[in-house]
């Protein structure tokens, strides 16, 4: 009688604990899903941040219009390229603007890297220049020119860049800053700091 009674009780303690460590195992099938979900979450907003980046395909007069249907808020439309290592040095200069006053100046990015090689058309040079986009997070309207860089600089009068254009919130241009404005012993012709951020923070006051 004694042994069976401790059979029972050690049948009673084996299934005692089979059924624990059942409900641990349950537990822990139902907590992975989270930690995964935990783990895939900064990616996921890797991924937003990244897709707030867009770069169009356009031409001049596509930055033009866009300047006439922003009336009412200053323009800066910065004419670069990856092959310009004073554009790319100062283009995180236009990111902070953007930053500090999407609601009151629009920013837009025209990228002029297609030099019209017969195999090589404009989307050719899309991936490096969305490459550079994305690492500057430029979250704001961005242009891949599909016209030949050297018909645009003739169309605008340009030499070369960078150059920089204003329009004040009336959406006339308040001024063009380009090579012409290169001084003796200055390396470059202008830069955001001295020259555009003082124009743009006088045309900001004029709008209080």
């Amino acid at each position: 009688m004694v042994s069976n009674g401790l059979n029972q009780k050690g049948f009673a303690m084996k299934s005692l604990f089979l059924n624990f460590t059942g409900l641990l195992f349950i537990f822990a099938m139902a907590l992975t899903p989270l930690l995964a979900d935990d783990k895939k979450a900064p990616a996921e907003n890797t991924a937003t941040a990244s897709s707030e980046v867009m770069l169009t395909a356009g031409t001049w007069n596509d930055v033009e219009t866009l300047v006439k249907s922003h009336k009412g808020k200053i323009v800066v439309i910065d004419i670069w390229s990856t092959s310009c290592l004073p554009c790319m040095t100062e283009f995180p200069n236009l990111v902070k603007i953007h930053d500090a006053h999407k609601d009151q100046i629009v920013c837009i990015s025209f990228n002029v890297d297609y030099v019209g090689i017969k195999n090589k058309g404009a989307d050719y040079y899309r991936p490096r220049v969305e490459e550079f986009l994305k690492k500057e997070n430029a979250a704001f309207t961005n242009f891949l020119c599909t016209s030949e860089s050297d018909k645009v600089f003739q169309t605008l009068e340009l030499s070369s860049i960078p150059a920089v254009y204003v329009y004040d919130a009336q959406g006339k241009l308040a001024q063009r800053f380009d090579d012409s404005m290169l001084d003796d012993g200055e390396e470059e012709a202008f830069t955001y700091e001295k020259d555009i951020n003082p124009l743009l923070k006088k045309l900001l006051a004029q709008q209080k």
